[in-house]
Parts: structure tokens; sequence; C-alpha cells
């Protein structure tokens, strides 16, 4: 037996391995279906994650296919009822009479009688002028009256004279002629100092100021002791009718033809005035005039109502809101103006028969307040009031309550 003989070191002469020996190499056609795998389950994984966002989404516990929820709504019925048609516009309170009082003679303030604020009734002494000067004057006119109907009387007494001398032929005709012109002149005379004698008797009565009309006195204006010039001086005082009052306000002139179609061509429609913000009821009033004219400007016509003001809860020159109830619909099929919807030019309610809501067709007419009178709904018919924004023809809805205050 031989000895184990060492190995020859390999080395770069060495023959190369056979082919045979060698990994085999991977084909091409299995590394496409690797990467096409790959992919797949990629493409997988985020279908899934997608499906599980959209379930998430979708409310608890439907279920495909099931019905939508039924929408829950407030209602109201439509009624028949008398609606009365309004006119509303923004008036301003206006005394039927306001005066300003200044004096028509020249003189001294002696006394002002009234107080700032007072209620004074006609009549009533409001400021008085130093009286003397003109009570002199008045004496001197009546002086000369009186003398020239002594001058008068003593013509006439010759006048009857001559024309007895005239019937007996002892004077001229001329004379007799001459003594009637006579009697005539001393008659004009008198009739001069008659007038004199009334104007100072008048401007006499002037230096005492009564009130012209019944109202409230402004703030003092004057003071005793001041001189005043007639006609040009300053206002003594102000005077303000506040019972009756009026309010003057405007329509538009598209309304006017309403107004005049009323009995009396509107004269006695009843008027309210509110308040700014129209939460209160200020007084009732009666129209009683219309103006003569239509403001080519504003497209407006004015109108003023009187009213009593026995608590005086108009002021003058207030701004107040006023309603014209210019006539009254007997009858009228009426719904509450927010269950009307508008596409367009088509208005529209849903009806609620059945637990489901229709469309229904409808033409509004007048409105009044919160009402609004309507066609194509019979009285009584329940109508949609809320929930709009889900509300669909034939949608299933579950009534909520009526809202308070429907008809």
């Amino acid at each position: 037996m031989m000895p184990d003989q060492p190995l020859p070191p390999a080395d770069a002469t060495s023959p190369p391995t056979s082919p045979a020996t060698e990994p085999a190499a991977t084909p091409p056609g299995t590394r496409r279906r690797r990467r096409f795998l790959i992919w797949a389950a990629v493409l997988a994984v985020f279908a899934a994650v997608f499906w599980w966002a959209l379930r998430g989404r979708s409310p608890r516990g439907a279920r495909p296919g099931a019905a939508p929820a039924p929408v829950a709504i407030r209602t109201a019925a439509a009624a028949r009822s008398d609606l009365p048609i309004y006119l509303d516009a923004i008036g301003t309170v206006t005394p039927i009479a306001t005066n300003s009082i200044t004096s028509q003679v020249t003189g001294r303030i002696v006394s002002v009688h009234y107080r700032e604020g007072q209620r004074v009734q006609r009549g009533d002494p409001l400021i008085d002028i130093d009286p003397r000067p003109f009570a002199a004057t008045l004496v001197q006119a009546e002086g000369t009256l009186e003398r020239d109907l002594h001058v008068l009387a003593q013509a006439q007494m010759d006048r009857d004279r001559y024309r007895a001398a005239w019937a007996r032929q002892a004077i001229a005709r001329q004379q007799l002629d001459d003594q009637e012109k006579l009697v005539l002149q001393a008659e004009a005379t008198v009739k001069v100092d008659r007038g004199v004698v009334d104007f100072d008797r008048i401007q006499l009565g002037y230096c005492r100021i009564p009130a012209p009309i019944s109202g409230r006195v402004g703030l003092r204006l004057i003071d005793p002791g001041n001189l005043v010039t007639a006609n040009v001086g300053p206002v003594l005082a102000v005077i303000t009718q506040l019972q009756p009052i009026s309010v003057v306000f405007p329509i538009s002139e598209d309304h006017l033809g309403d107004v005049l179609a009323q009995p009396d061509r509107g004269a006695g429609l009843p008027v309210e005035a509110l308040d700014r913000v129209q939460s209160r009821r200020l007084a009732d009033g009666r129209l009683i005039t219309i103006d003569n004219q239509i403001d080519t400007t504003t497209g407006t016509v004015r109108l003023r109502a009187q009213f009593d003001n026995a608590d005086e809860a108009l002021f003058p020159n207030q701004f107040v809101n006023t309603r014209l109830q210019v006539t009254t619909l007997r009858g009228a099929t009426v719904v509450p103006s927010g269950a009307i919807q508008r596409t367009g030019d088509t208005a529209f309610v849903y009806v609620v028969t059945g637990g489901r809501a229709h469309v229904q067709r409808v033409t509004a007419g007048a409105v009044a307040g919160e009402l609004t009178q309507v066609t194509g709904v019979a009285p009584g018919a329940t109508v949609a009031i809320s929930g709009f924004e889900r509300l669909r023809d034939g949608a299933a809805v579950m009534i909520a309550g009526p809202r308070p205050g429907t008809p």
C-alpha cells in the first residue's frame, strides 16, 4: 500500500471547473412572474385599506341597499283666515299746529306769564308789553273823533236850515249844495277818525299776548325788560299742539291706486304707529288726507294720519314705523311665510301626507306679518316649515312638532 502523497497546490494554471458543477442560472420568465406577484400583493393591500376607510365613513349600522332615515321636520297647517293687508312705511310725527309767537308792536316787555314746558289753553296770557304809549295814542284818537263828530253835527244843522230856507226861496240853490257837500266831508272825516280809534285799540290789545292755540310751550326765549320790535323782533314763545297730533309718511305710487280705491278715497283707514324696532305699538289713528302730488325724485306720495295722542306717546319730529291697513282679504288660505320655497320663478311647499313630503306648487299672494296668502293648497293641509336642506319630493319624514303660534 502506497503512502499518502500530498496534493499539489492549486495555481492559476489549474484547469477550470467543469460547467456541469456550477449553479444553474434563474430563467427570465420566473423573474417576471415574481415581480407580478409582488405588485399584485401591494395593490390588494391598498384596496383593502381603501375599502375599510369607506366602510368607516358610512353610517354606523347602515347596510348596503337600506332605505335612508326619515327627515325630522316641523309642520304647520294651512288655514282659512281673514288676512289684513298692510302698507309699511317710516313716518315723522308732525304737529297739526305750531305757533312761533312774535310781537306785533314795538315796546318793552313788562311780564312773562308762562313757564318752560307748561301746557296752556287757548287764551291763556303769555307775555305783556308796556301798554301806556298805546293807551295814550288811543285817547288822542278818541278825542279827535269826538271833535269831528261835533263838527259833523253842526254841518248837518246848517244843512237843515238851508233846506228850509230854500223851500221858501230865501237862499240860492248854490248855497244849499255847498252845505250838503260840507256835511259829506265831515262824515268822511268821522269815518277816518273811527278807523284810527279802532287801529289804536287793536295796537293796545297787542300789548297783551295770549296763547293762540292749546298745546305745550317750549323753552323760555325772552325775559322782562327786553325791548321787542314789531314783526322783526325775536321769537317770544313757541307753542306746539300735541293733542291731537299727526304722522306724515310716504307710500309708493304703485300702491296709491289701492288706497284711492277704498271708500272715501282712503280717508278713515286705520293706521298704527310703532316704535323704531316695531316691537311696541304707540298709538292707533286714522288716515285723514293724501298729498296732491307725487314726489318725482322718490316716486312716493305723502299721507297724513291723525292720532288722539291722549298719553302723548307720540312726540313732535319723532320717527315711527307706520302700518296702513289698506283692506282685508276675507276667507284667504294662509300658510307661514317660511313654508314657501322658491326655485327661480316657481314657488312651492312640501305637503306632508302618509309620512312623506310631496312638492306642491303654489302661487304666493299678499303677506301680513309671518303669514302669506297662497293658492294651490287646500285649507287644513300640513306643510313643512323646517328641514328643507334634506327634503326631497317623496322623502320619508318624521314630524318633530308644530311651530308655536302657527295657524
